[in-house]
């Protein structure tokens, strides 16, 4: 199967909103997976390496259908650099500069995730998340580092996230 296919399948049977991420390079590519049943797509490395994918992206299904995943590793205190590949790429790229530049070409959500945090199960990187979230005029899907219940709490109340994803 390829992820067409499987989108295609879960779809089927799932009632709530999809978003796909993984592989998307082109319009073409998301306009496949639209078609399959996603809602929303979610981009890293394309959006990083071609920014203007971004704007075409939003452009043709709205920015509310763009999701600009930024995979952020801390460099130094109150500093993140987007990664790519699962956070093992390094880009050179500023965390902050880069969503004010991925929401300006028209991403309507962030999915930050803290790949220092990813897998912890210690808690969000707080402070990651109030950066983006004071400079970002859009909703923030806070992951990486879900442990306990109060871990969202702290994510949404006092970090400023919208949503938290948890995958373990």
């Amino acid at each position: 199967y390829n992820l067409s296919n499987i989108i295609k399948i879960a779809s089927k049977d799932i009632f709530v909103p999809i978003t796909v991420g993984g592989g998307i390079r082109s319009v073409d590519d998301a306009q496949k997976l639209f078609i399959s049943g996603a809602d929303k797509i979610a981009i890293n490395t394309a959006a990083i390496n071609k920014p203007n994918l971004i704007l075409e992206l939003s452009r043709k299904y709205g920015s509310q259908a763009i999701v600009l995943s930024i995979e952020a590793k801390k460099i130094e205190k109150n500093k993140w650099e987007a990664f790519t590949n699962n956070g093992r790429q390094q880009t050179g790229l500023d965390v902050i500069e880069w969503s004010k530049i991925g929401t300006d070409k028209g991403a309507g959500e962030i999915l930050l995730t803290s790949v220092d945090k990813e897998g912890t199960r210690k808690g969000f990187d707080y402070e990651l998340i109030k950066k983006i979230s004071e400079t970002a005029k859009v909703p923030i899907i806070a992951s990486g580092g879900f442990g306990k219940p109060d871990d969202m709490i702290q994510a949404v109340k006092y970090a400023g996230a919208d949503a938290v994803a948890i995958a373990d």
